[in-house]
């Protein structure tokens, strides 16, 4: 993958989050657009989007006004961030689901019309990155951050193993980001291979 598709959508992420700060100008900048990129959250809902960002634009206002949004480890999304998620322009369910609460919210056809442009460009960049990722040209599903919430996230977690045996369970695409280094053997963690059947 080239270096520059993460920086090319971590750059219309940013301009896409400008793009709500104009028309919600207590929203707080986001400080690092490249966090979005990553992992889903369970509690968030699915792949990244302007909807998504949308989402967590929601939980940045509320952060702002000081508002607990969230409980169970920000996994359940209260009637407080209904309030919120309505003035971004996000309809939402009627019933709160059992354990994400209001998480679940989906663009009003209004607010769809009013970041048109914004949607456009997102998703161009969206789509060439995921391409980039899959290296085959179909692309693949592209999901955003667990790390907000705690969430394992929709991501399969593999066995990865150091130098000195020690493993820990990783998301392959997080490891191909960069290392992750044992603190006890200072050796790289690598998937391991699956075991041969005899």
């Amino acid at each position: 993958m080239s270096t520059t598709q993460p920086l090319v959508l971590a750059a219309e992420l940013a301009a896409a989050w400008s793009d709500i700060q104009r028309h919600h100008p207590d929203l707080p900048d986001l400080a690092a657009p490249e966090s979005l990129i990553g992992e889903s959250s369970s509690a968030c809902g699915t792949e990244l989007s302007f909807e998504r960002l949308l989402h967590e634009a929601a939980h940045g206002l509320a952060a702002a006004r000081g508002i607990r949004d969230t409980s169970r480890a920000g996994r359940y999304h209260n009637r407080r961030f209904l309030g919120i998620a309505d003035e971004l322009g996000l309809a939402h369910p009627v019933e709160p689901h059992p354990s994400s609460g209001f998480s679940l919210v989906t663009m009003e056809p209004e607010t769809r019309a009013r970041y048109a442009d914004t949607i456009e460009r997102l998703d161009r960049a969206l789509g060439a990155h995921s391409e980039a990722v899959s290296g085959d040209g179909r692309g693949r599903a592209f999901r955003g951050p667990a790390t907000r919430h705690g969430s394992s996230g929709g991501g399969v977690r593999v066995k990865a193993v150091c130098g000195c045996g020690r493993n820990v369970r990783v998301v392959p695409s997080v490891l191909a980001q960069a290392s992750i280094v044992c603190g006890a053997c200072q050796q790289p963690f690598r998937i391991a291979e699956p075991a041969s059947e005899s």
